[in-house]
């Protein structure tokens, strides 16, 4: 009976230790995505003004649970973490649970872009989970070694490091994995596509009618309402209620927009040219230090028959600024400020497409120089990436 707990023991802490490693790894390879999901949450709670510390506590969310499955992993100070997993797994256990009730956000962003679950899904999740938590603290100390061994010490250490060294490379330039819509070798067009035989959403619509008699209001189905009795009801309102989501393109929503309004995205992704999208959210906050190298870059690629445009969604009057202060020679269009941050994890960034497919993306830090870009072009040739 003794050896059965002692192997559940093991078998929970380390398949805890896995979700907590799996969860902040995806997150902590794209810290800014981390922290436009808590942003979110800030602004749904009515927590606008702490939205300057979301990105500081997505980091050091995702560092947490990275270091705490790192230590049920390797058996290290395990009357602290099986403590600290029981806590945290209660907590959020907790608040998925209101999550999955209310359904403030969609995707309670737990595991990133990595893994999407439904809020419900989410919250079962963590209650198989919870399960765990509370088997790993019950037998901390019966199970735990007599003494911290070294070289399991040593191992998680160095996995800490690396881990350390991946957050920073994927802050500096762009996240080691992409998991998103927008990833390099996806063809836009394609992954906008709705099939025909697509599940659509279903509504169920509740119909509010008053009582001219009574002056009562009364709800309906769509079944019963009395549409017809004109003489004693009237009609008040109707709510609409999503009961079961449809189909959804990988790619929705997104447009490149003029100043007046013309969606004009089919010119760019249809077109046999290499075109360039200047990506930026908001150009007030961009960062501006490789703009020269930029507007080099931009200068040949209109001398070479190729597209070079800016995507933003700031204000038609912070777009004439940025163009006069920084002498842009490319034109800026308006894009939805959630579809620029999907595509590229970068204020500014750079993406290289032909026909519609993303063939490679820069953060700012790493703006091709001309040369640098013709040897990448090559590359492209040579593997036919661009194809």
């Amino acid at each position: 009976m003794n050896k059965t707990i002692k192997i559940i023991w093991h078998v929970s802490r380390i398949l805890l230790g896995l979700v907590f490693i799996f969860s902040g790894f995806v997150k902590g390879i794209d810290p800014w995505g981390v922290s436009f999901k808590i942003t979110d949450y800030f602004n749904v709670w009515g927590m606008d003004s702490m939205n300057s510390l979301a990105f500081a506590l997505g980091i050091i969310q995702s560092a947490f649970e990275f270091i705490v499955g790192v230590a049920l992993i390797f058996d290290i100070f395990m009357s602290l973490f099986a403590w600290i997993s029981l806590l945290f797994m209660g907590f959020f256990t907790i608040l998925t649970l209101w999550i999955a009730i209310y359904n403030p956000v969609t995707d309670c962003g737990c595991f990133g872009d990595a893994l999407v679950l439904t809020n419900w899904q989410t919250f079962s999740k963590n209650i198989f989970f919870s399960a765990l938590a509370i088997i790993v603290f019950a037998y901390r100390n019966k199970f735990k070694p007599g003494s911290i061994q070294l070289i399991p010490a040593i191992l998680a250490l160095g996995t800490v490091a690396v881990y350390g060294y991946l957050v920073d490379y994927s802050y500096n330039h762009l996240p080691i994995m992409d998991f998103r819509p927008f990833k390099i070798g996806v063809n836009i067009p394609q992954s906008m596509i709705i099939p025909d035989d697509a599940p659509k959403d279903v509504y169920k619509n509740t119909l509010y009618y008053k009582n001219l008699k009574t002056g009562k209001v009364k709800a309906f189905t769509e079944e019963n309402y009395p549409w017809k009795d004109t003489l004693d009801w009237k009609f008040v309102r109707m709510d609409n209620e999503l009961v079961q989501k449809g189909y959804e393109a990988p790619i929705h929503n997104f447009q490149i927009e003029t100043p007046e309004g013309e969606d004009i995205k089919d010119f760019f992704l249809y077109d046999d040219k290499y075109t360039f999208f200047y990506v930026a959210y908001d150009l007030q906050k961009a960062n501006l230090s490789t703009m020269d190298t930029v507007n080099t870059l931009a200068d040949y690629a209109m001398n070479h028959n190729m597209n070079f445009i800016g995507l933003t969604s700031s204000l038609p009057e912070d777009i004439e600024a940025f163009r006069e202060e920084n002498n842009i020679p490319f034109e800026l269009f308006n894009c939805d400020e959630t579809t620029l941050k999907t595509m590229i994890r970068s204020d500014p960034g750079l993406m290289l497409l032909k026909k519609g497919t993303i063939l490679y993306k820069w953060h700012y830090n790493d703006i091709p120089s001309i040369k640098e870009f013709e040897r990448q072009l090559k590359y492209f040739k040579i593997t036919k990436k661009e194809n």
